[in-house]
């Protein structure tokens, strides 16, 4: 994968996380935190359905990876995750309203670590569109909603 980390506006919040050394990460990644570590989607366990992934996914969404992690690298890296922070991302070839609630893609029985698609329920989120797109696009505006922060729109998101 190339390096597609994209910012494009807002309250960029990092947070510095472990990451095993086997463990590869570009900048960019959606990450998920796993047990005190942070992955890229695409490590993340398949479990029945895209739909019952995506929710498992939304429930440890980390953030946007801000640097990248090498194999054979154990320093911790940056993570954003701010839900005012807008990144221009990769999405699955459609129109999009602003507001459109978005999940990680897959391909196959994999989630893509750089790209979202449109999800039916906020269950299912880890973000939304921020721009309105009235022909097909592969690009959007997306503001991402960890379930690690607070202030997220994440119905994972919690304190206490």
């Amino acid at each position: 994968m190339s390096n597609r980390l994209r910012f494009r506006s807002g309250q960029v919040q990092l947070q510095r996380v472990r990451v095993d050394s086997e463990t590869v990460i570009e900048a960019g990644d959606l990450l998920f935190l796993d047990g005190d570590d942070a992955k890229p989607a695409s490590d993340f366990t398949w479990d029945t359905d895209l739909a019952t992934t995506q929710a498992g996914f939304a429930a440890v969404f980390l953030g946007v990876a801000h640097q990248p992690s090498p194999a054979g690298e154990a320093e911790p890296i940056s993570v954003d995750v701010s839900p005012f922070s807008v990144y221009e991302f990769d999405v699955a070839a459609s129109t999009y309203e602003v507001g459109d609630l978005l999940g990680p893609d897959s391909v196959g029985t994999a989630l893509q670590s750089q790209q979202c698609e449109a999800v039916a329920s906020s269950g299912l989120a880890i973000g939304r569109a921020v721009e309105y797109r009235a022909t097909s696009s592969l690009r959007l505006r997306v503001s991402f909603a960890s379930a690690f922060h607070a202030a997220s729109a994440n119905v994972n998101a919690a304190v206490g």
